[in-house]
């Protein structure tokens, strides 16, 4: 995935200014290259609309460009920018900097004010951008600042996520959960709106890839299984449950298989739809999210869609990013926490240590008892997102939270687990949740935060609800009709 760097003149400044001004804007995608999660490709510079146009199209036909990095050098006349900007279609972020950190106070002449523009040159650029209703992320300081190159960092992996979404297909093994309202979902508008294509298949064609993986192959999983978790010894190789654990193995090989074969890069299940599985799958889905797959519980594809961007936005990131759901509460005053869990599927990239792979009874779905990794979350700052569809748009709302250890063990609760704190507290990031009638299915991740969130959000032309440590229930509800005004003036009437 690489971003484009583009640097805007004019021809009335000359070959030799131009040349400097190649130069030094090459020198800045360079560094930007370095420090930047993805690869920054420098493009020639720019002095006249039909060169603009052209390289925004290009851009868009270009799969592996995420994103443009925008830059006046000097003064660039940013009517010859209208056609391109009009055309793009790919994220853009506009960099206001300039190549020199001091001025050299003693030495400034014309030559130099010429050559150094960017501080009203740029201005120009904003003007046209803003009058033409483009949507852009905007970021002002020197390139080798670290606050500076943290900002476009957070953009660049929002806009990894907004590729990934724009071409991920989702298989969906049965439909979702019966009666269920939030897990539902226009697919094609989602599909028109992100570029997700989601579609359902049988399970009983999972089944069938599932029964067709090799025992050769099962017996080299489950030995992989001994070697990365704490594996209860029932479960081992001459355990009495050892066949449980080899069907585990078989439903993961299975589903990888399927997956990858289709090109899918998420999916979801279904426990009221297991055609002939033995088993709910648990520990598959939980190294399928391990490795980087979208999943969402109960057919909860849009979950699934929103865990497999934002790992592709974390990925090289420390942390982790995995399906949730807010499970019960400790209301003890002064000590409110959330306890999130969902009955098998929580990703261990978020454990805090090694998992222990376990088998226990599941009351839901009548099936034989599901293998299952058990862990706490390791403890931080992190954030947990869901994607609702209101009905004329869909709305992203996104609470930052603190992961805890828990306060006591849970050696009775046989479900990986994650506890935290919401800010700016319990009540108020509740109240703030119901009300704007956000999802029980969430993204919980440790990896990527409010900024990249919001940036997604921006690039897709997506309302978000942030809720945060400033958030109340009151400026939440005013902000939720605005945006509800907002919107519908947008979309026309």
């Amino acid at each position: 995935m690489k971003l484009w760097f583009l640097t805007g003149s004019q021809g009335l400044y000359g070959e030799d200014t131009l040349r400097q001004v190649a130069e030094q804007s090459r020198a800045i995608a360079a560094a930007l290259g370095e420090a930047l999660p993805h690869e920054v490709e420098w493009k020639p510079v720019l002095t006249d609309a039909a060169a603009i146009r052209r390289v925004c199209l290009k851009a868009n036909a270009d799969d592996g460009c995420a994103g443009l990095i925008a830059w006046m050098h000097t003064f660039s006349p940013a009517k010859m920018w209208i056609a391109g900007l009009d055309a793009l279609r790919k994220p853009l972020l506009h960099l206001h900097t300039q190549a020199n950190r001091e001025l050299p106070w003693s030495s400034i002449d014309m030559d130099f004010m010429n050559l150094n523009q960017a501080a009203h040159g740029d201005r120009e650029f904003g003007f046209v951008q803003t009058r033409l209703g483009v949507p852009r992320t905007t970021v002002a300081g020197h390139f080798s600042d670290p606050s500076v190159v943290a900002r476009i960092a957070a953009w660049a992996r929002a806009a990894a996520g907004r590729a990934e979404v724009a071409t991920l297909r989702l298989a969906r093994f049965g439909d979702n959960m019966r009666d269920v309202a939030v897990t539902e979902g226009d697919k094609v508008e989602a599909q028109l709106r992100f570029g997700v294509s989601v579609n359902t298949y049988g399970v009983n064609d999972l089944v069938e890839a599932v029964d067709a993986a090799s025992d050769a192959d099962v017996t080299a999983l489950t030995r992989e299984y001994e070697e990365l978790y704490r594996v209860a010894p029932e479960l081992r190789a001459g355990g009495e449950r050892h066949d449980s654990l080899r069907y585990a193995a078989r439903v993961e090989l299975g589903l990888r298989h399927f997956l990858d074969a289709g090109g899918f890069r998420a999916f979801t299940t279904n426990f009221e739809d297991l055609g002939g599985l033995r088993q709910l799958p648990g520990l598959a889905v939980q190294r399928l999210m391990a490795d980087g797959y979208g999943f969402g519980g109960e057919g909860d594809w849009k979950t699934s869609v929103l865990l497999r961007t934002l790992k592709a936005m974390a990925e090289g990131l420390p942390g982790g990013t995995s399906f949730m759901e807010d499970y019960t509460y400790h209301l003890t005053p002064g000590e409110e926490l959330i306890l999130g869990a969902h009955m098998l599927e929580v990703c261990p990239t978020i454990a805090a240590g090694t998992p222990s792979c376990e088998i226990h009874p599941l009351s839901i779905g009548g099936r034989e008892d599901p293998v299952r990794l058990v862990f706490d979350a390791a403890p931080g700052p992190a954030v947990v997102v869901g994607l609702a569809d209101m009905g004329d748009r869909f709305r992203l709302v996104a609470n930052e939270i603190d992961v805890v250890a828990p306060p006591e063990p849970l050696p009775r609760l046989p479900v990986a687990r994650a506890v935290w704190r919401p800010r700016p507290d319990l009540r108020t990031s509740a109240e703030s949740w119901l009300t704007a009638g956000a999802p029980h299915h969430t993204v919980l991740s440790t990896a990527v935060g409010a900024e990249e969130i919001a940036d997604f959000a921006d690039m897709l032309g997506v309302e978000l609800v942030m809720i945060d440590a400033e958030t109340t229930v009151r400026g939440l509800s005013r902000e939720l009709r605005w945006n509800h005004a907002y919107y519908r003036l947008a979309q026309g009437f």
